[in-house]
């Protein structure tokens, strides 16, 4: 990454800045986006780049000359059908080219060239795509430290109970956020909604009691950004099913929540997350819902 200026990604304090100076020196050609075939951190910041990065295409004047392409490791563009349908008509309007089973395995810097397993090839394909700006999503995965231990499963993230979050094996090991094998994406909601369970198991056990309290449903959320002014607002619950806060269409692109995106989540993070106040969205929820929402 360090030999190809036009090569970055925003999942490192020591690449991310590379990113906008690329895309300020992007003249046309091939502009090439990648997502993982791995868990990672934030399952739609791979695209949220690639629609702030076609859109300043736009403003630089060399979108009519530029083909957009995401190369993703899933079979669909984003797991909740209700978002995906949403995304679906963002890219086909916005004339992005999106390539399902696309595992990135190498980058050839002096050739320009990605190449790519097939994932569902039985013949091991590849295929080689040129670029002229490349934003690579890297695999991701626990620590060493733990997923050299015996607390991991066969995937190597620490394995406990999805509703009550203590591990299966070790009552007296429990677990919160990206490390875990918890079925949802990781992402700071989900950590917030895991928090309060977690207080309930943890006060439970170190009572001497099973734990009888809240249970995880598997919330989440992923604030989709899809230009310097809209977002779509996706929440959702295990089994990929939506559970949205606000009483509107969230998977319509909306200026408010980009602003709630922008303004107000990073305050709430800050000073409500990481302080220990906040527990996620369902008191809100069920206020706007007038009670009928979980």
């Amino acid at each position: 990454m360090e030999s190809d200026p036009n090569v970055c990604s925003n999942y490192s304090s020591e690449t991310v800045n590379k990113t906008f100076a690329a895309l300020e020196e992007f003249k046309g050609g091939n502009a090439l986006f990648t997502f993982p075939n791995t868990p990672i951190k934030c399952a739609g910041a791979p695209q949220k780049i690639m629609y702030l990065a076609e859109q300043h295409f736009r403003k630089l004047g060399v979108r009519s000359n530029t083909n957009v392409i995401f190369n993703t490791s899933l079979p669909v563009i984003f797991g909740v059908k209700k978002y995906a349908d949403a995304l679906m008509d963002i890219v086909k309007d916005r004339n992005i080219n999106v390539n399902y089973r696309h595992n990135l395995i190498e980058v050839r810097p002096d050739t320009k060239e990605a190449v790519f397993s097939l994932l569902d090839s039985t013949t091991n394909e590849t295929a080689t795509f040129n670029y002229d700006f490349l934003h690579v999503t890297p695999p991701m995965s626990t620590p060493e430290v733990l997923r050299k231990s015996k607390l991991v499963d066969k995937t190597g993230f620490l394995d406990v109970d999805q509703f009550r979050l203590q591990h299966v094996a070790y009552p007296n090991v429990f677990g919160i956020g990206d490390c875990t094998n918890i079925p949802t994406p990781k992402t700071a909601a989900g950590v917030s909604a895991q928090g309060g369970v977690l207080s309930d198991t943890l006060d439970a056990v170190m009572k001497g009691q099973v734990p009888t309290g809240r249970k995880y449903d598997g919330y989440t959320s992923c604030p989709l950004v899809t230009s310097d002014h809209t977002c779509i607002m996706a929440e959702f619950v295990f089994e990929f099913k939506p559970l949205e806060t606000f009483p509107v269409n969230q998977a319509k692109e909306r200026r408010t929540m980009y602003y709630l995106k922008r303004d107000f989540l990073p305050q709430l993070y800050w000073s409500g997350l990481l302080k220990g106040y906040w527990e996620g969205p369902k008191s809100i929820r069920k206020a706007l819902h007038l009670g009928m929402s979980k």
